[in-house]
């Protein structure tokens, strides 16, 4: 289940020649739910290039990949189609409320989508426990302090951190680790969240470049990539950057 999950990820951040977008839904039940969709035609051929050498000796998971169905299916439910044996119930809960599917051009497969469906703060935590180390870069974001009305942002968390702690925490070699972050860097083109509410935004305090108010329901996040990956003494200064950001709705 984790180097499925892993490799899920890693994927976001290394497709070449195509920007990725999420989208974090605040529900005014105290809820969140994320939908991801990606096009990784290209960035399936540059992985398994990329990882031929280790996979020569073991499964590196793109593997799994491969079989993501077609239609939206419940983690649970494929991990049970393939025979995985999920006896704990807390995993399960988790498992039934993350769905994944893939997406074709004619035959070939062209990415994937993915969605966590109206999880709770108590079910991110069971997340990261389930995976242990293995932290998803998304937990940054829905992982901010919402109480059905009101979002904090902490705005140190505007990182890409997450992919640096599963490349640091996974079972990978040291090499196969540091190429994958180094090839990553080279082929950032864009990266940006929206965040919408299901009611009206009431006010927002603090100010921050990389974030807008798009309209009365959402708000957008896009990544300073060339500040993300420059060393801390070679960037330039941003012209807002307050702690936190607070939402608060109606």
């Amino acid at each position: 289940m984790k180097k499925i999950l892993f490799f899920l990820f890693v994927i976001l951040f290394v497709i070449q020649s195509c920007s990725v977008e999420s989208e974090v839904i605040f529900h005014k039940d105290k809820a969140s739910s994320t939908m991801i969709n990606i096009d990784m035609k290209d960035a399936m051929t540059i992985l398994k290039a990329r990882l031929a050498d280790t996979s020569k000796t073991k499964k590196s998971g793109i593997e799994d990949i491969g079989t993501l169905p077609k239609n939206w299916t419940s983690a649970y439910g494929y991990l049970k189609k393939k025979e995985w044996k999920i006896k704990d119930p807390d995993s399960i809960k988790i498992l039934k409320k993350i769905f994944v599917k893939s997406n074709f051009d004619n035959t070939e497969m062209s990415g994937f989508s993915l969605k966590m469906d109206r999880f709770s703060k108590d079910d991110y935590f069971s997340t990261k426990k389930i995976l242990k180390n293995n932290q998803l870069p998304i937990d940054q974001l829905a992982m901010n302090s919402w109480d059905g009305k009101t979002l904090t942002i902490d705005t140190e968390n505007l990182s890409l951190n997450g992919l640096k702690d599963i490349l640091s925490n996974h079972e990978l070699t040291s090499l196969q680790a540091k190429t994958s972050l180094e090839y990553a860097k080279m082929i950032y083109k864009k990266i940006g969240t929206t965040l919408k509410f299901d009611k009206k935004i009431k006010s927002i305090s603090g100010k921050h470049d990389w974030i807008t108010k798009v309209d009365d329901y959402s708000v957008r996040i896009n990544y300073d990539l060339s500040y993300l990956f420059s060393e801390e003494k070679g960037r330039k200064p941003l012209v807002n950057s307050d702690k936190q950001i607070i939402i608060t709705t109606e």
